[in-house]
């Protein structure tokens, strides 16, 4: 066959390839007289000694960060709203402190404090404050509204012993803030001249321990924002109160004292979603706020319920029912709110847990002076 490279050599490569194109043992056929090409590999360049440079040292420059651009705080506001109107966003804002409120309209007012503590660990018998944080304001009662200004106390103690870790973690105050700081005694004193009502979200743990550091707040009505409003009735997931002030559309830097107490106010200051219940037929304000109701929930003692020698087999029925098991006083309790609530309750009692049995069970009265405390309330007995 001819082609323009002229007659293909016969060489070793030309012979292998006729012997695999006659070789019966491929599934394929290969054309015989393929023209084949001589290759010439090109002399390979002698590798030249390579030579390293010189190290020359390079001054290192720190760029600083890119900041952000400015934002107007009404532009911000503007894009606030517009996100706000779409079903699809919710909008949080950092809590700012209210330090004065509309001036009171009429003379029905009532004065209370919030009062937060921080301190050494939950034991009131044994830990120490190490921060005390304080907000007198007067409500108006037609309202339910904070009137006039808000007066601050917030001052860290020396606990006398070392800050735990864990504490330090959560407040941000170590042993170092609270050296040689104690108290203002006489100012905390005239702070709390005139005041009705001293609330603090989770009482139980907050008076006892400054009761046991200031005893002139055990004279006081106490309320529990925590205790004394069913959050849950209210639709709320959580009685935390970072979680409430979330629900209003606030966030703030939580677990210090003072901005706690801001943040409780804010949240008590609110209308509640649902309208509870009057607490008794003369409801002390028509106001739905939860300060108003907080204000007439202290007018009003409580009652602890004891299931005093309740048979074994009731157990699982006053659980169910919302009864605590008391494993000191080996008793079976629950709390109630009104005196209609107790007659009803020992009615229930006598029918589900006693069987129509005679029976008298204990029953503990609690005012606003002693609830949350650790002191024992007025003891009676109710026959069923």
């Amino acid at each position: 066959m001819a082609h323009s490279l002229g007659r293909r050599p016969a060489n070793a490569s030309a012979n292998r390839l006729k012997y695999l194109v006659n070789n019966d043992q491929l599934d394929f056929a290969f054309v015989a007289e393929l023209p084949t090409a001589e290759v010439t590999r090109p002399k390979r360049a002698a590798r030249a000694k390579s030579v390293n440079p010189p190290m020359v040292p390079v001054q290192a420059t720190l760029q600083p960060a890119p900041q952000p651009p400015a934002v107007d705080l009404d532009d911000a506001e503007r894009m606030a709203r517009a996100l706000e109107a779409h079903p699809d966003y919710r909008v949080m804002r950092r809590l700012v402190p209210q330090l004065q409120w509309a001036p009171a309209q009429e003379q029905r007012v009532c004065t209370v404090v919030i009062l937060d503590t921080e301190t050494t660990g939950l034991d009131a018998a044994k830990e120490k404050i190490i921060e005390l944080a304080l907000l007198k304001v007067q409500i108006d009662l037609d309202t339910g509204l904070p009137v006039g200004d808000v007066i601050v106390y917030d001052e860290l103690e020396d606990p006398g012993i070392p800050i735990p870790k864990e504490v330090e973690k959560i407040t941000g105050i170590n042993s170092a803030m609270v050296a040689g700081k104690r108290l203002d005694e006489g100012r905390i004193a005239a702070l709390m001249e005139g005041v009705d009502v001293v609330i603090a979200h989770n009482a139980g743990f907050d008076r006892p321990f400054v009761e046991s550091r200031l005893p002139h707040f055990s004279q006081l009505a106490w309320a529990c924002s925590f205790a004394d409003i069913s959050w849950k009735d209210q639709g709320r997931s959580s009685a935390k109160l970072e979680s409430l002030a979330q629900a209003l559309g606030y966030f703030y830097d939580a677990h210090r004292a003072e901005m706690d107490c801001h943040a409780l106010l804010a949240v008590l200051a609110a209308a509640l979603p649902v309208t509870p219940a009057p607490i008794a037929a003369d409801r002390i304000t028509p106001s739905n706020t939860g300060l108003a109701w907080l204000i007439g929930k202290a007018q009003h003692p409580t009652y602890r319920l004891q299931a005093t020698n309740a048979p074994f087999d009731a157990k699982d029925k006053l659980k169910a029912r919302g009864y605590r098991w008391n494993a000191e006083q080996k008793v079976w309790h629950t709390r109630l709110d009104s005196p209609h609530a107790l007659h009803e309750e020992c009615a229930w009692l006598k029918e589900n847990a006693y069987h129509q049995r005679s029976a008298v069970v204990q029953v503990e009265k609690l005012d606003a002076q002693v609830r949350y405390s650790n002191r024992p309330g007025e003891t009676l007995y109710q026959q069923l």
